[in-house]
């Protein structure tokens, strides 16, 4: 059993995309409520993520995506976690991101979209309710 039992997301912004007020404000209410954040920064490549999430023995990946190319980084994140055998690291995100995509997303394997407008409170509680850490588990 690791030393704490809080969970352990990563949160990126992959992407050209650089704005990041939105994605630092979700690490902060996250961070407030009691989730360890690693913020992976901006212009992230899939590949970084999942490096850092291995690295960081992470529990999910949450992403913001505003730049439209939502469809090809999250499937090519969850790509990565399947050949790093990492596939129970759960992946969820946000942004820019059309309703009729979500049902793809979800058939990837992302675990939840939020949609803009989504409040941060709505964010923090599903982080809370849907990811275990990995220490809690067996």
């Amino acid at each position: 059993m690791g030393t704490s039992s809080a969970v352990r997301v990563v949160i990126a912004k992959p992407g050209l995309d650089g704005h990041d007020r939105g994605v630092k404000i979700v690490a902060r209410t996250l961070r407030d409520a009691g989730v360890e954040v690693v913020y992976a920064g901006l212009r992230q490549t899939p590949e970084m993520i999942v490096d850092a999430a291995l690295q960081e023995d992470a529990d999910a990946i949450g992403l913001s995506v505003l730049s439209g190319a939502h469809m090809t980084i999250f499937s090519r994140v969850m790509e990565l976690l399947w050949e790093n055998g990492a596939e129970d690291i759960r992946v969820f995100g946000g942004g820019i991101i059309p309703d009729e995509d979500i049902p793809e997303l979800e058939r990837l394997g992302v675990a939840k979209v939020f949609t803009p407008g989504s409040a941060t409170s709505e964010i923090a509680t599903w982080v809370r309710e849907n990811i275990r850490p990995a220490s809690a588990v067996g």
